[in-house]
């Protein structure tokens, strides 16, 4: 059994994979200071709570907090280079209808903050936007988190100096069920970068959505599954640029919009737009079929390279953009489709076919990793030979 933290009123009432970009990095570094401060948070701990830790807690403080069950904790943090860390498996912050500054379980502020081993559970608020996670300035790296039963799972401003940066996480299904939330929401931000995360079971909203100026969505597993009524798996409304490489996208049966992938359809409103999509897997189960990709006109630059497309043997493409080894693939091309294993099998024609993809963005864009699930990824241990997301079972 689990055990729980009780957390005074007081408290309450007070709240109201791969390497980094050299920019990013510089941003997410920590201060060469002295000792960071190390606390200690749990029932048997002289901080008892998130909340109050919160309070107590300064910049390049590194926070561990013993596993069990925080309810009704909610926080804001303010402070640069903060840690937190799980210790001795997860820790579960319960909303319990309960919200910092009426906007979700934690509020952050701060330059390089850093959330690793917790879940959150439950984020409602009045005006239906409460997220497990408000990113609203500085920069965050979340690693082996989680999101389950709140309206958004992490929600960001649009403050164009925020990054966010996603590492082996898992986002679940949300509460609110009319398509205005979204598993993951990104505003207007800097940078989002997700890498072996798992989204899934989206509820007419979308599993992912990002408004963000560059965008590297790489080795994560989007299936809409059984039950599940996303609208667009992936969506980058204003376009910018997207780098999306080994990703398993799949469209549920029940989906509530045939495309798959959407770029620009509110807007192309960054200054650089280009779109490289190269070595995923794409899954249509619509029974009508549904849209692999959908990019509206503009001056975008779209590259499209070594996917597997599965279950619709339509893919509509545009004559300005850059093709190459994408092929049209039936189910039992697969290791085992029926359970999720898209390898392609030992004897498939399509191995090895796979071709150079190029650089953008100042990389090379052959893949490295692969997901692996149920939330991460694993290195390549020879060259990225195969099309799809899949290299090895």
């Amino acid at each position: 059994m689990k055990k729980s933290v009780n957390i005074r009123r007081s408290l309450l009432a007070s709240l109201a994979l791969s390497p980094l970009p050299k920019a990013w990095a510089a941003a997410t570094a920590t201060a060469p200071d002295a000792a960071p401060m190390l606390m200690k948070v749990g029932p048997g701990q002289s901080v008892k709570s998130l909340a109050e830790a919160s309070q107590r807690a300064r910049d390049g403080a590194v926070i561990e907090v013993d596993a069990g069950d925080y309810p009704a904790d909610v926080a804001v943090w303010p402070q640069n280079n903060l840690t937190l860390k799980a210790v001795g498996g997860r820790v579960r912050m319960l909303a319990m209808g309960v919200a910092a500054q009426r906007k979700g379980i934690f509020v952050t502020t701060g330059e390089a903050m850093r959330i690793e081993g917790f879940d959150f559970i439950g984020a409602r608020v009045p005006d239906r936007n409460g997220a497990g996670i408000r990113l609203e300035r500085g920069s965050l790296t979340l690693r082996n988190c989680s999101f389950k039963d709140n309206e958004n799972g992490v929600l960001t401003s649009n403050d164009k100096a925020v990054r966010l940066d996603i590492e082996d996480c898992e986002f679940g299904a949300i509460v609110r069920h009319d398509g205005q939330n979204h598993n993951l929401y990104v505003g207007a931000i800097a940078a989002l970068r997700v890498t072996g995360s798992y989204f899934h079971h989206g509820q007419l909203g979308h599993l992912l959505k990002s408004r963000a100026a560059v965008n590297h969505i790489l080795y994560n597993r989007l299936t809409d599954e059984i039950g599940g009524e996303s609208s667009y798996e992936l969506e980058f409304p204003n376009g910018g640029q997207a780098v999306v490489i080994g990703n398993l996208i799949q469209q549920s049966s029940g989906t509530q919009n045939p495309h798959i992938i959407s770029f620009g359809a509110e807007g192309l409103t960054w200054p650089k737009q280009e779109l490289h999509v190269i070595n995923n897997t794409l899954v249509d189960r619509r029974p009508s079929g549904g849209v692999f990709l959908r990019v509206s006109p503009g001056p975008v630059k779209v590259r499209i390279f070594n996917n597997l497309l599965v279950g619709n043997p339509r893919f509509a493409t545009d004559p300005i953009w850059e093709l190459g080894a994408n092929f049209t693939a039936d189910l039992d091309e697969f290791v085992l489709a029926a359970r999720e294993n898209f390898a392609l099998r030992p004897n498939s024609p399509l191995r090895g076919k796979a071709i150079d993809p190029g650089a953008a963005l100042g990389s090379s864009l052959r893949p490295t990793r692969q997901y692996q699930h149920p939330r991460s990824s694993v290195a390549l241990t020879d060259l990225a030979r195969h099309p799809g997301a899949i290299q090895f079972p």
